[in-house]
């Protein structure tokens, strides 16, 4: 089937949307839900279909073309779409690279514009700033090094060059730049302080993903950020809803990332012997994935 439908998405116009999601979604979960074996198989037919990389060429660039929705919670279909095209994307990044598998078409990517996108929002409906978060997880992890992306600057329609870095901090930090790190860092906390489940799951990971890219790259700019005094204010907020419980998997995932870069000033042993005492008092049985998974993270980085 992956023939016939990548073939059959290689034919659309990019704003067939009520054709292309439903077949993107086949795509992804085409990847997901399979063997290792078969998956490698189904990365290679979907990397050698040059139609269907333009085409997902051309609607992760409807992304900054569109009017954004007066309701941030509304998700029309073309949102819907770019939701699809943006998973999508990012997975053949994790798989190509997984699997070196040979790119028959590149993807250019305009790496400010979709940093901006998270940055600045302009009511962008939850789902595709959760989807625009995974792509750019994608990137951070390849190092923005990848054979299906090529990354450049302002204007990708015409071939621009990337930005050039204008300190020695911003070229260990090359293709970000510094106030794009920090710009992307207070971003990320606002969205934390929304208590959408979905959302807080995708910043925290985004995060963690991005204080492990500076960590490679400049290690005193990885625990500056680590370490931003707002992070305690940020921690507390989490607590201060209706659920006061420290075993949420945002907050673990949070004080986890915390303790890995030894940011004593933002939790203290007071706060981690709680956790531990919740902990030891919770039915773990009970508990949801979402919080063991992060639970186990948390104890086993104690």
């Amino acid at each position: 089937l992956l023939f016939p439908v990548s073939n059959l998405c290689g034919k659309c116009r990019p704003r067939d949307s009520d054709l292309l999601q439903p077949s993107l979604n086949f795509l992804y979960w085409s990847l997901h839900q399979t063997t290792p074996c078969s998956q490698q198989r189904a990365v290679a037919v979907l990397l050698s279909n040059v139609s269907l990389l333009e085409l997902l060429q051309k609607v992760l660039e409807y992304t900054w073309l569109r009017s954004p929705p007066s309701e941030p919670a509304y998700l029309s279909s073309e949102d819907a779409l770019l939701c699809s095209g943006w998973l999508l994307v990012a997975s053949l990044l994790l798989y190509q690279h997984r699997y070196n598998t040979e790119v028959h078409q590149t993807l250019s990517l305009d790496l400010t514009a979709v940093l901006n996108a998270v940055i600045f929002r302009k009511k962008q409906p939850v789902l595709l700033l959760v989807s625009i978060m995974q792509f750019l997880r994608a990137v951070l992890r390849q190092n923005f090094s990848s054979s299906l992306l090529v990354i450049v600057g302002q204007n990708t329609a015409q071939g621009a060059t990337p930005p050039q870095p204008s300190s020695l901090q911003d070229a260990a930090l090359h293709p970000l730049a510094t106030w794009q790190v920090f710009s992307l860092v207070v971003s990320l906390q606002n969205l934390m302080v929304h208590k959408d489940l979905l959302l807080s799951q995708a910043v925290v990971a985004c995060l963690e993903t991005l204080v492990e890219y500076l960590y490679v790259k400049n290690q005193d700019v990885a625990l500056h950020v680590a370490s931003q005094p707002w992070h305690r204010f940020l921690l507390f907020a989490l607590l201060s809803g209706g659920q006061k419980s420290f075993l949420q998997p945002g907050f673990l995932r949070l004080v986890t990332l915390f303790l890995k870069y030894q940011s004593s000033n933002i939790i203290s042993q007071k706060e981690i012997s709680q956790i531990l005492q919740e902990a030891a008092e919770a039915n773990l049985a009970e508990l949801p994935e979402a919080t063991s998974r992060a639970l186990h993270l948390f104890l086993c980085q104690v």
